[in-house]
């Protein structure tokens, strides 16, 4: 069957060009060669010397023409040369070089005396400059008027680390037509190479000198390329480009740059975790594939942030089966198409229903039988919850004891549930929510002797549904501005991955009725996230973007608590896992205070708030968190007026 592509004129005469230039080129080099050895004098060339040459002319056009052709000199994409295409080109003329010192022994057999040797090193030499000049001017010309193009729109850039991955940034910025970025400087703590150049960007000091740097060179965006930088030496870096009016920019990390990854478009802005100052938590991944493997693996609220990374590190550690349970099906949906992907293996089924439903609950434990459960479906959003109580009730409270039931009757070795710092000293309705479900936990521990039942508490995970950062983001986008309840409040933080890392792991640890606490390090006052946030995407804090501060919403502290002082804590393994001492309670109480709060949720009763402080003594009402605040107020204006 004949090939009916169209031909490619613009090809073909384009290649027709650089072989008509070859030609040239040869002819050029041959005739210099012998000239320049002989200082520019025609008529001190000996006519032995010069007739070889000429006869042989032919020959070495198409022997060098066809050399050229098989080292894919008319093939290239000139505009866009690297270090492979001008090692062909120094090879081909060499080789082209090589026939002549062979072919041009023919073609003197009348003459006495051969060629001069210098002839065929100089013909050398001129044959790469001339294709040097034709292959590599395009790029040079180009790249002179992408600068000049965009000399009035440029953005002035400061690249941080004068490594490898720098030099491959540097290279590529440089290179690229689309690219109007132009770098000014490198900073660089490596005193060894202070005042010495990359590709022609000078390395003008250590860290100390990036303030003075970008406003001597009227920087734009700063580029920290240093992939190995552990995460409390970038901490530092970024204190100090915070300083500065500057948007910064970093590599994602080190694997980027041992997969030949690192390039402009692996630049990504600077996230919170980077601000946090602290390496990501580690995990005995062992221990996780020890009771993972091989077991059929439930998670309920699947589809949720912190439920479909739990499904995402699952998969990968090898379950028999993993079932997704969520009531909410777009998010089930994006979950299950995502493992498609990445674990093709995977028995996956995905399934929607609610946990307060109690026969769909009960058919799921009696059609898959999990081995283990990952209890995270929950309302969490603590405003909206102050204002539907009864639903964070109904769902909370009696949808993880449905669960936990459930689970006992049908065989489940092991349930974790995924629990909250808000249930410690509770003053809205969803901590205290969480509260009541620890309490069910370690209740169902003591009821039934063969499912081992557990909780986890952690704090703030950031990038998940409800977060502050998200909402950050949006507002400094939108130009502001920045909402911040209080100055003075404070979160602990920690990444969904090492949130579920940690919950996975402390399933491993499970030995049934703990309450396991992850260590959150230190916490994070949100103030000092909004102004890093706004100075590291290039605006000034107060005169580009406002902070507005709006108070505290209702049900919400200036600090959360890990612990209770009843509980203590117990080091596990893992020094990042703690073991909260489980509270005693009256656990015949417990259950029929359960009843009655089962009764006031499903009656929509205006009084709930009420059965919740039964069950949950250290619960805090709303007039109750009123009157604390009223009363610290009367405290403060007593202590300013004795002052005086």
């Amino acid at each position: 069957m004949k090939d009916k592509r169209p031909v490619n004129f613009k090809l073909l005469w384009r290649r027709t060009a650089l072989i008509m230039y070859d030609i040239i080129s040869i002819i050029l080099a041959s005739y210099l060669s012998i000239l320049v050895r002989y200082e520019f004098h025609m008529d001190s060339i000996p006519h032995e010397f010069l007739r070889p040459i000429t006869q042989f002319l032919p020959i070495n056009i198409i022997m060098t023409i066809a050399i050229f052709w098989a080292f894919r000199m008319y093939h290239s994409l000139w505009a866009y040369a690297g270090e492979t295409e001008l090692q062909n080109l120094v090879i081909a003329c060499v080789l082209s070089g090589v026939g002549n010192v062979i072919l041009l022994q023919l073609f003197r057999i009348e003459e006495n005396q051969p060629v001069p040797q210098s002839y065929y090193f100089l013909y050398v030499f001129f044959l790469i400059a001339f294709e040097f000049c034709s292959r590599f001017s395009y790029r040079f010309l180009r790249t002179l008027k992408h600068k000049s193009e965009n000399k009035s729109n440029s953005t002035s850039v400061m690249i941080i680390g004068a490594g490898e991955a720098a030099n491959i940034i540097i290279k590529e910025i440089i290179g690229s037509h689309f690219s109007t970025m132009v770098i000014k400087c490198i900073i660089d703590d490596d005193r060894g190479k202070w005042g010495r150049y990359i590709q022609g960007i000078k390395v003008v000091g250590g860290r100390d000198k990036i303030i003075e740097c970008a406003e001597l060179y009227d920087i734009d965006q700063i580029i920290i390329a240093i992939p190995s930088a552990p995460r409390s030496e970038l901490k530092d870096i970024l204190a100090v480009a915070s300083k500065t009016s500057c948007k910064v920019r970093t590599l994602p990390g080190m694997y980027q740059l041992v997969n030949g990854e690192v390039n402009v478009s692996k630049l990504r802005d600077i996230e919170v975790e980077d601000l946090l100052g602290r390496e990501p938590v580690q995990v005995d991944i062992g221990s996780i594939i020890g009771y993972v493997s091989g077991k059929t693996v439930l998670v309920t609220g699947g589809g949720g942030s912190i439920g479909s990374e739990l499904c995402r590190q699952i998969a990968g550690h090898k379950p028999k089966r993993l079932i997704i349970f969520d009531i909410y099906e777009n998010n089930a949906y994006d979950i299950q198409q995502e493992l498609k992907i990445s674990h093709p293996e995977l028995d996956m089924v995905v399934l929607i229903g609610s946990v307060r439903n109690t026969n769909r609950v009960n058919w799921v434990f009696k059609t898959y039988h999990p081995d283990i459960v990952y209890h995270a479906a929950a309302h969490k959003h603590v405003p909206l919850m102050e204002v539907s109580p009864c639903e964070s009730i109904k769902n909370n409270v009696f949808g993880t004891l449905k669960t936990a039931r459930a689970a006992a009757e049908n065989g489940t070795s092991i349930f974790v549930m995924i629990s909250t710092d808000k249930a410690v000293n509770p003053t809205n309705i969803m901590g205290a929510s969480k509260r009541i479900c620890e309490m069910i936990i370690q209740t169902c521990d003591k009821l039934y002797k063969n499912t081992r039942f557990v909780a986890v508490r952690f704090g703030n995970v950031l990038g998940s549904n409800g977060s502050v950062i998200p909402l950050f983001r949006r507002q400094i986008a939108a130009g502001g501005p920045v909402t911040v309840t209080d100055p003075n409040i404070i979160r602990y933080f920690m990444t969904i991955p090492e949130a579920v890392s940690l919950v996975l792991q402390a399933g491993a640890y499970a030995r049934g009725g703990e309450i396991f606490i992850l260590d959150m390090g230190e916490p994070v006052r949100i103030l000092d996230l909004a102004e890093n946030l706004i100075r590291l995407s290039g605006y000034r804090v107060g005169e580009d973007i406002e902070i507005k501060f709006t108070g505290l919403r209702p049900g919400e502290k200036l600090y959360e608590e890990m612990l209770m002082k009843e509980e203590g804590m117990k080091e596990t393994a893992n020094r990042q896992i703690h073991i909260g001492r489980p509270i005693e309670f009256d656990e015949d109480k417990f259950k029929g205070d359960l009843d009655r709060l089962k009764v006031a949720a499903e009656s929509e009763s205006a009084d709930i708030r009420d059965y919740v402080k039964v069950i949950v003594p250290t619960y805090k009402k709303p007039e109750e968190q009123a009157a604390e605040q009223e009363a610290a107020k009367e405290a403060a204006k007593e202590a300013a007026k004795s002052n005086q």
